[in-house]
C-alpha cells in the first residue's frame, strides 16, 4: 500500500495553526470530513477516543491519530505540518510539529494496519521528516509523502 493509495492533494494541511492537540484533531478531523466526505463531529470523536487510550504521538515530532468509521469505504488519510509544535503528549516528550491521520472503514482490519505500518516506517525516518518540516507548500508536500511512499515501498 502506497501514501498516494490514501492521501489527496485536498488532504494535505501545510501551515495548521493548533495551539494544542485538542485542536489539532478538530482541524484535522474538519479536512478529513471535506475530503471524505465524512461527519466531522463524528471523525473528530473517533480521533479523541482513540488518544483517550493513549497518545498517538509516536516520538521524535510526529503524530498518527487513527481510528475506524462506520459507513466509510476506504482508508483516507489527513496530513498537517503544524505552524508551531505543540504538545501531544508523545512517548518520548518532545512536541509534535507533523500529524498523519488515518481513518479506515470498521472492516479494514488488516489495511488499516498495512496503512499505519506504512506511514509509520516514512515518518520514523529523521531525513524525511526534515524535509516535509522544509517544504514550501502543500504540492511540495504532497510530492514528498507519495514519492517517499513510491520508491520506499516494502
Amino acid at each position: 500500500m502506497d501514501i498516494a493509495d490514501i492521501l489527496s492533494r485536498d488532504a494535505v494541511i501545510p501551515g495548521l495553526a493548533a495551539t494544542s492537540k485538542k485542536q489539532a484533531l478538530r482541524d484535522v478531523a474538519q479536512r478529513a470530513a471535506e475530503v471524505a466526505g465524512l461527519d466531522e463531529r463524528q471523525v473528530f470523536d473517533v480521533l479523541l477516543e482513540r488518544e483517550r487510550l493513549g497518545s498517538t504521538g509516536v516520538g521524535h515530532g510526529v503524530a498518527i491519530p487513527h481510528g475506524k468509521l462506520p459507513g466509510l469505504t476506504a482508508i483516507h488519510g489527513v496530513f498537517a505540518r503544524l505552524e508551531e509544535p505543540i504538545d501531544f503528549e508523545s512517548i518520548d516528550g518532545q512536541p509534535v510539529s507533523l500529524v498523519f491521520a488515518l481513518l479506515a472503514p470498521e472492516a479494514a482490519g488488516a489495511d488499516h494496519l498495512k496503512a499505519l505500518a506504512r506511514v509509520s516506517r516514512l515518518l520514523r525516518d529523521p531525513a524525511a521528516c526534515e524535509k516535509l518540516r522544509r517544504a514550501a507548500d502543500a504540492p511540495q508536500l504532497f510530492a514528498l509523502l507519495t514519492e517517499a511512499s513510491t520508491t520506499k515501498a516494502a
